[in-house]
């Protein structure tokens, strides 16, 4: 089976990532900028196009004035029980 970002649990993970950052005001734009990026970097993870690492994911939390741990604990409520990777 060929492996895929685009597929899976991953799309959980960018739900995530993209409510929150609309749940906190964030334009793609300003949150790219408060992490040092480009928008078209927060456009590239929300359009499923690219994974996200651990410690990115916890940046942008925090740039969103999340909980990464909140997150984390929706994305893994959302994944199906058995997970392709």
């Amino acid at each position: 089976m060929p492996k895929t970002i685009h597929g899976g649990g991953h799309r959980h993970l960018v739900e995530v990532l993209a409510e929150a950052r609309q749940k906190s005001g964030l334009t793609q734009a300003e949150l790219a900028d408060k992490v040092g990026k480009d928008q078209t970097f927060i456009s590239i993870i929300e359009r499923g196009q690219r994974r996200v690492d651990v410690l990115e994911f916890v940046a942008l939390a925090k740039a969103m004035g999340a909980d990464p741990g909140q997150l984390f604990a929706e994305v893994t409520r959302r994944l199906p029980e058995k997970i392709s990777i």
